[in-house]
Parts: C-alpha cells; sequence; structure tokens
C-alpha cells in the first residue's frame, strides 16, 4: 500500500536495504525521478537524474522542498505523480501504484538530526546495518569496525550516543548507512553539526569516501561552499521547483536567480537587452553597458534594433570600483551614485553594500574602507567596466540558437576550498 504524505519512520530513520530489492542495482545504477509529491498546501514537482558515482548536491531556501525530495527519494513519501527509477528498479510509479517500501530500498540514509539508536554503543548503531541484512554479530562488527576505523571513530567505540559529541553522531551515523553497501546514499546536512575548525578536514574525508561509491549519491546541503566543494552537479530548488541545475563552475559562473546569486556572492540584475549597442535596461531601473557573448551573431537590421531579449546579467563585487566623487577618468562605461547602507567583514576583504540603481555589492580593502572614509550613509559613485559583466539569456526566454550555444567549459572540481573565492565567507 502507498503511504500517505507525512507517514514516518518507525524505527530509527535508517533504511538498511533488507528484504527483496536489497543489493539491486549495487554495482551503479543511474537514478532517474520525474514526478509530483504533494504534501499539504505544498507542492514538489522535480525531474532529476543522477549517474552511477556522481555527487549531486540538493540547495535552495528553506522551505523550498529539499527535504520533501529526499523524503519521496528514500521512501518515506509517495509520489503523487511520475516515477522514481534506480537502474532497472523502479522504487516508485503512481500510475502502476508500485511502490517500494522505505525499509526494502537498497537506500543509505543519514537524517540530519542522527537518529541513532540510544541503547546501543557506536559500534552496535554502526552493525545494526549488516545485521539486519542478515549478517551474524561477528561479521556485522567487523563491518562496522572497518567503517569505524575510515571514520575515524574508533576510540569511540564502546560509547553510547549520549556520550558523544553531535558531530561524533552525525559521522556515526554516516558509518552506518555506509556499512550497508546501499545503492543510493542519501545525505541531509552531513557537516552542518561539525565545528568550523574540523569542517574543513571532515569535507575532504567525505569527499574521499563518496569518490569510492559506486552509486549515486545526494547531499541535501544550505551551505553553497560545501556544495561547490564535494559535488559533481548542483540543482537548486526554490518554491517546489528546480530552478537551474549544472557544474558547480556553471552554476557559479550563471546563476538565474537572485537566491543562487546571493550563494556564490554575485551581483544579478535582471533585464532587456539591445543588441545593437550592448545597453541591457534593467527591470529595477538604470542601465548597464554589457558583455554579451556571440551578440556579433545577432542581425543588426532594425527590427533587429527594436526588439530586446530577456537577460541576466552577472557582475563580480570584486569588478566594482568605489569612488569618492565621481570619476572623470574612468575608462569604465557603467557609473552610476548611490549611497553606503553596510560594510561586512568577509575574511581578507570589505563588503560593501550599496542603495543605488542599480543596487551592488562592491568588495573592497580594509586600507580601501580608511582611504575613501566609507560608513554607512555617505554617497559615492561607482563604475564597473563592461568586459566585468556577463549577460547571458534568462531561463524559460527562447533566444536564438547562437545565443542559446553558449555553455561554460566544464571544469575539475576544484581541490581545495579557496578556489571559489567569490563565495561569502562562513
Amino acid at each position: 500500500m502507498r503511504p500517505h504524505a507525512g507517514d514516518a519512520l518507525a524505527a530509527g530513520g535508517y533504511h538498511d536495504g533488507a528484504g527483496p530489492q536489497a543489493g539491486a542495482g549495487r554495482r551503479g545504477h543511474e537514478l532517474v525521478m520525474s514526478g509530483t509529491v504533494q504534501r499539504g498546501s505544498f507542492t514538489l514537482a522535480a525531474d532529476l537524474a543522477a549517474a552511477p558515482g556522481e555527487v549531486l548536491a540538493i540547495l535552495g531556501p528553506n522551505g523550498a522542498g529539499k527535504s520533501t525530495l529526499l523524503r519521496a527519494l528514500s521512501g518515506l513519501d509517495a509520489l503523487s505523480s511520475g516515477s522514481i527509477r534506480l537502474g532497472g528498479l523502479t522504487l516508485d510509479d503512481a500510475a502502476t501504484d508500485t511502490f517500494v517500501p522505505a525499509a526494502h530500498r537498497p537506500v543509505g540514509l543519514v537524517f540530519q538530526d542522527y537518529r541513532l539508536f540510544p541503547h546501543l554503543d557506536v559500534r552496535d548503531n554502526v552493525a545494526y546495518a549488516p545485521r539486519v541484512q542478515g549478517s551474524g554479530r561477528r561479521a556485522a562488527r567487523a563491518a562496522a569496525d572497518k567503517w569505524l576505523q575510515r571514520l575515524e571513530l574508533t576510540a569511540l567505540a564502546t560509547r553510547h550516543p549520549h556520550e558523544i559529541s553531535g558531530g561524533q553522531a552525525q559521522k556515526v551515523a554516516l558509518a552506518r548507512a555506509l556499512a550497508a553497501e546501499p545503492a543510493l546514499l542519501l545525505l541531509d546536512e552531513p557537516l552542518s553539526a561539525l565545528d568550523a575548525r574540523t569542517r574543513t578536514a571532515v569535507r575532504a574525508q567525505l569527499r574521499s569516501h563518496l569518490d569510492q561509491f559506486t552509486g549515486p549519491v545526494l547531499i541535501i546541503t544550505h551551505d553553497p561552499l560545501e556544495a561547490m566543494i564535494m559535488a559533481d552537479r548542483l540543482l537548486v530548488i526554490e518554491n517546489g521547483r528546480v530552478v537551474q541545475q549544472g557544474t558547480p563552475a556553471q552554476v557559479a559562473a550563471q546563476p538565474a536567480t537572485q537566491y543562487v546569486a546571493q550563494l556564490v556572492g554575485l551581483n544579478l540584475y535582471g533585464g532587456t537587452l539591445d543588441p545593437a549597442n550592448g545597453i541591457v535596461h534593467l527591470t529595477g531601473g538604470g542601465t548597464l553597458f554589457v558583455t554579451y557573448s556571440n551578440v556579433d551573431d545577432v542581425p543588426r537590421s532594425k527590427s533587429a534594433r527594436s526588439s530586446r531579449l530577456a537577460v541576466l546579467v552577472g557582475l563580480r563585487p570584486s569588478a566594482i570600483t568605489i569612488h569618492a566623487s565621481r570619476p572623470s577618468k574612468a575608462s569604465s562605461r557603467n557609473i552610476w551614485k548611490g549611497t553606503i547602507t553596510a560594510l561586512e567583514q568577509l575574511t581578507d576583504r570589505i563588503r560593501v553594500q550599496v542603495d543605488a540603481t542599480p543596487p551592488a555589492l562592491v568588495d573592497v580593502t580594509t586600507s580601501a574602507v580608511a582611504d575613501l572614509g566609507l560608513r554607512p550613509g555617505i554617497g559615492v559613485w561607482l563604475s564597473a567596466k563592461a568586459t566585468e559583466t556577463d549577460a547571458y539569456p534568462e531561463p524559460g526566454t527562447q533566444a536564438k540558437p547562437a545565443v542559446q550555444s553558449w555553455q561554460p567549459a566544464d571544469q575539475p572540481r576544484p581541490a581545495h576550498d579557496d578556489h571559489y573565492a567569490g563565495l561569502p565567507a562562513k
């Protein structure tokens, strides 16, 4: 029988993959979901695919539908329409009333709140996964010891959940999920319980473990840096809809919404481009001279000049220069006036928030703040070169093939956090 939205898993929140479906797809198969989930007045509509061995990070603001997606994939909630398939195994299909219960899915799920068994020590919490799959006590504990060693938890083996820290409990929950050797791994905020001092090291360890996993991995996170560093691709959900997906480099270079732009530390403006002169008339007022890939391929006829293209314009805070007075010798084509509303310390720089048309975030050095006397309430001038902007078609708009064809070149995932220096500091 298909469960209703909101039905909860009774025992511990962990899906061990026991039962007739256990082991299905463990050689590594693609996860494909296309469907909707109705939870009260909220509807999630999602189309996604994750390849074997791929790490897909799910980003979105609170209430966007990230947890609803996780519950549907794990079998805690049934789809209202559509299907979920893992290789040749159909996990959920509303049209045929097919539904594999959570306890029978080859899925490892790590909840943000751990859900460890309080009466079991750490070793037996991890051993629980192979035990319910039919392993004997000795074999299950041997499997548990292997994962405890990999995650540097051996010293905690005989402790109970109430005797370890939150970060340690999260790692135990991860070890339990991996000990089941699942075909699909779902991680809900896997690093959120760790303190900042240890998060970087644990992130690298986790990424190393995930590199050895043959199935798809989905990570639910609110941390853009975590997503950028750990994931092969990003999928962004807002208001129950997928608004953007792509590699970290693609999403960082061309954010589709203001939420994504804030995640990657970019100024983002919507407007319409006049391809005849390279000017974007911004939705919120004002104009910007921009660079626009393949603009020379747009016909320069009279009709082309009168027709404008809906675009988004990205502008890095570090690409904007701030002045105490209007610059008279600046080579920048974009010059506008504003008022400082706030200043924020970001590790090695100061981020200045300027109320203007258009508004802007500007990154400056500490010495520049002192030299220019920057503080909230004072008027300033901003300048930015057209070559520092990136204008691209607004998602959902129909553009000419020459425009639609641009794609940022795929780039390898960076090995260190500082490769995405534009991200807001943590």
